[in-house]
């Protein structure tokens, strides 16, 4: 997992956050402070205006109304100069200028002495003209507001009516500085304005502490997360409290020890799972919904001669070759077996496919278990089987054809015909010995085959033995062939059972005296091989020889390659398959070689120490 940024990252944001609504409640509370208190001090600079005015209105009108009633006596100051007493020390910081005005606009004085040059002039002010104008009953004070070119500061205008009766006998105009009420705001805003920026800062520090009250557990989690990601379940995350976070986190670890203990859980059944699928002499395909093959164990990927990586992703029908009969839906449904051939004329190689599909409750398909088995090996003993059921019938049928039909004749009369009755019984004695002989192999391979067959093994000079066995074929032939013997000249001691490896040299001695031809020879070799710690044994002969593609047969039961010839000879098809039997059970092998025309040659081997002759020397 990559690392977070800061810019990205919770911390930050909370701060953010948190920053930015206190910004926005300090703004929104200096905006409406600001407002109300510009507000609050224009209304009071104003009313400190006309509060002042006031007592000179009063003043101003009783000068104006003796003035106009005539009142005014010679000795008294005139009206402009009563004026000017009464506006003399009006000006202020506030007050710019106050002037008096008649009733027909002239000036009548001013608080201005540098503007003494306005008094007796015509004043044209339309805020005066629309208070003079709009007559009885007396106009409210008239006010506005404007910017000095000169100095550019904001100036605010009074104009006060004099009010005589009904009748407006002059005003009061006065001009003062407006502008002092928002330099104060201007200072008042910078003091907000320093005091939010402290506030801010004051605000983010105390924000990153509390994040961090809130973010350390979180990042804590986090880290655990990831190491539980990878598989460590060690960590447990800090409990930094009780509040939510601290049940978060308590949660947390709780959760942790129960994914570790069910990761423990299922690793073992993993493990479980993939010892019972390693060892298993039966190949096991696992898919997905969509026919793909997740699964091999090693005894399917054997079977079917693939590597895993190989394999995985492919689908079952392909990966069986059967994508031309069968799909994935036809194989969920396949109630019964498959067979599926892979072998050749040379070797064959079937197996057994059986499926079950995976389901859900609500029976959807998630998957496929293919199971194979090799049954190349059952098939092949099936089919000896009816082939040995067959052999056997035959063998036994035909000689008891022979003698059913000879004691027919016998009993129809032939007994008394002195030429054929003793020709037909002498092919009926025949007959019944080659059965014997038959049945008796045949004990001889079923005692064999079953598993309570036991050697009764004992140390022999295998070379005087062998030589023994040659004597007594030499002395007993009737045939017109010769020995030739090599064997070696020291003795050569070897376990062995004495009856058991007679009958094996009877049977290939005998095989090679009815194949050789008049005047042949047959040859008897033994060779030792130390380093291999064997014997080998040979017998040849100087007969027909067998052809090559059926050489590799002659050791399987009633196995002929000349079928007539052999039962003319008095054969079984038994002898080598007994000879095969019983060098496999002294720990040796056996095996033919052969030239047509030239001959045929068995070998055999037995278990041989050389480490051992000083014990029997």
């Amino acid at each position: 997992m990559r690392k977070v940024n800061f810019f990205q990252s919770i911390h930050l944001k909370f701060v953010l956050i948190y920053v930015l609504l206190i910004a926005l409640a300090m703004q929104i509370i200096g905006v409406y402070f600001v407002r109300e208190l510009e507000q609050t001090l224009l209304e009071n600079f104003k009313s400190s205006i006309e509060d002042r005015m006031s007592p000179l209105e009063y003043s101003i009108t009783r000068e104006i109304e003796t003035d106009l009633s005539g009142e005014r006596s010679d000795d008294e100051p005139s009206l402009q100069q009563s004026i000017q007493v009464l506006l003399g020390g009006l000006n202020s910081e506030d007050i710019e200028e106050v002037r008096i005005i008649d009733a027909r606009n002239r000036v009548l004085g001013t608080s201005d002495d540098n503007n003494a040059t306005v008094v007796g002039q015509r004043m044209n002010n339309e805020l005066l003209q629309r208070m003079f104008i709009e007559g009885a009953p007396p106009p409210d004070n008239l006010n506005e507001t404007y910017v000095d070119r000169e100095s550019g500061d904001r100036m605010w205008v009074l104009a006060m009516p004099l009010v005589s009766g009904s009748d407006v006998i002059g005003a009061i105009h006065v001009e003062s500085r407006i502008e002092n009420v928002y330099s104060q705001m201007d200072e008042i805003n910078g003091i907000l304005a320093g005091g939010t920026a402290i506030s801010l800062v004051i605000t983010a520090i105390l924000g990153v502490l509390l994040a961090q009250t809130i973010t350390r557990p979180i990042a804590d989690m986090r880290s655990h997360a990831v190491d539980m990601a990878k598989g460590n379940f060690s960590r447990k995350v800090k409990v930094y409290g009780h509040d939510e976070i601290g049940q978060l986190a308590i949660t947390f670890n709780n959760l942790t020890k129960r994914l570790q203990e069910a990761r423990v859980t299922t690793e073992a059944e993993k493990r479980k799972l993939s010892s019972v699928l390693s060892y298993m002499t039966d190949g096991v395909i696992a898919t997905d919904r969509r026919g793909r093959v997740i699964l091999i164990n090693d005894p399917a990927a054997a079977m079917l001669n693939v590597s895993r990586e190989t394999v995985l992703s492919m689908s079952l029908p392909e990966l069986l070759g059967i994508e031309d009969e069968y799909s994935f839906d036809d194989l969920s449904s396949q109630s019964d077996s498959l067979i599926l051939n892979f072998g050749t004329q040379a070797k064959p190689y079937i197996l057994r496919a059986n499926f079950s599909a995976i389901q859900k409750e609500t029976g959807f398909v998630s998957g496929l278990i293919a199971v194979l088995h090799d049954i190349t090996e059952q098939e092949k003993i099936d089919a000896e089987r009816r082939e040995f059921v067959a052999n056997v019938s035959h063998e036994l049928r035909t000689p008891l054809t022979t003698m059913r039909s000879y004691l027919e004749a016998l009993a129809e009369g032939a007994w008394q015909d002195q030429e054929i009755a003793p020709q037909f019984l002498h092919t009926t004695q025949t007959e019944t010995e080659r059965m014997i002989r038959l049945v008796n192999d045949l004990l001889q391979l079923s005692k064999m085959d079953s598993r309570d067959y036991r050697l009764n093994k004992e140390w022999v000079n295998f070379i005087a033995f062998y030589q023994r066995i040659i004597d007594r074929f030499d002395m007993g032939r009737s045939q017109d062939v010769s020995f030739k013997v090599k064997l070696p000249k020291e003795p050569v001691y070897v376990e062995i059972d004495t009856d058991k490896m007679t009958q094996v040299l009877d049977n290939i001695i005998s095989n090679a005296l009815k194949y050789s031809p008049e005047g042949g020879q047959i040859g008897f070799k033994v060779e030792l091989k130390e380093r291999e710690k064997e014997m080998v044994v040979s017998v040849s002969d100087q007969g027909v020889g067998i052809p090559r593609e059926n050489l590799k047969n002659i050791f399987e039961r009633f196995y002929r390659v000349d079928k007539a010839r052999t039962r003319q000879l008095g054969g079984t098809g038994l002898g080598l398959a007994i000879a095969k039997e019983m060098i496999t059970a002294h720990g040796g092998q056996i095996w033919a070689s052969s030239v047509e025309n030239r001959g045929t040659k068995i070998f055999f081997t037995l278990p041989y120490d050389p480490e051992s002759e000083d014990e029997w020397a």
